[in-house]
């Protein structure tokens, strides 16, 4: 099972949100590249990267970051937030990104992700947040009025290889991972499936290890690493578990 360790980027800080809630922000650090580095010599193998300001912008606006976290972190990370166009695509595979998370796109332009799954193979990753099963977009602002299990579906006939599922309810919550929401997804696509939104405790790692024939592929950490409830050295440790 992979471990992902979540940088969520606002204004060039690193920062986290409870349930997406842009009034309900903690900064962690004013120095993404020192995290990145801090997180890879404590065995991280990708990190998850979201650019807060992109989400709701449609663009990027945390580029130097995105550099920083690339230069100190080296390693392989994945990129989200705003990300429209296959321009947009090109531009941060072009930077150096592994993979790039497709996120409202996914709901509102499906040409897009089959077009993005065609010329980049593997490289493509759609991110679907829900709500009690209905699936958000626009930085969680609005609803897309699909099944979070239909949307999966679809992306796994455009092409998607792996898909990020969060429970917004959870994000942020410490309150633990939905389990069962996120294994319905990966059995309704066939898709590998990351779980995120709520991890809390190394206990929370040990549920979705079980879970890995069932879909899931790993789990991405934000707040419990960010709060120490979390040590990133025994996540590892248990998520490479046998």
């Amino acid at each position: 099972m992979n471990i992902y360790p979540a940088i969520d980027l606002r204004g060039g800080n690193c920062v986290r949100l409870v349930k997406g809630d842009f009034s309900r922000e903690t900064v962690y650090s004013t120095d993404p590249g020192a995290m990145a580095k801090k997180w890879a010599d404590e065995g991280a193998s990708c990190i998850h990267v979201v650019d807060l300001d992109g989400a709701v912008a449609g663009e990027s606006r945390n580029l130097l970051s995105i550099d920083a976290i690339l230069k100190q972190g080296n390693l392989p990370i994945e990129v989200g937030g705003g990300i429209r166009t296959l321009e947009h695509i090109a531009r941060l595979l072009d930077r150096g990104v592994h993979q790039v998370i497709l996120g409202s796109a996914a709901v509102k332009n499906p040409e897009l992700v089959k077009e993005a799954c065609d010329k980049y193979p593997g490289r493509i990753v759609v991110g679907i947040d829900a709500k009690n099963g209905d699936v958000a977009v626009e930085g969680w602002e609005a609803s897309g009025h699909i099944q979070a299990e239909d949307l999966a579906r679809k992306m796994a006939e455009a092409g998607v290889r792996r898909i990020i599922f969060t429970d917004i309810a959870r994000d942020g919550m410490l309150s633990g991972v939905n389990v069962e929401a996120t294994v319905n997804v990966a059995r309704a696509s066939g898709l590998a499936v990351t779980a995120s939104g709520g991890v809390a405790s190394l206990e929370d790692l040990k549920i979705l290890k079980k879970r890995e024939t069932d879909g899931i592929e790993g789990c991405i950490i934000g707040k419990a690493l960010y709060t120490g409830a979390i040590d990133l050295r025994q996540a590892v440790r248990i998520a490479k578990e046998a």
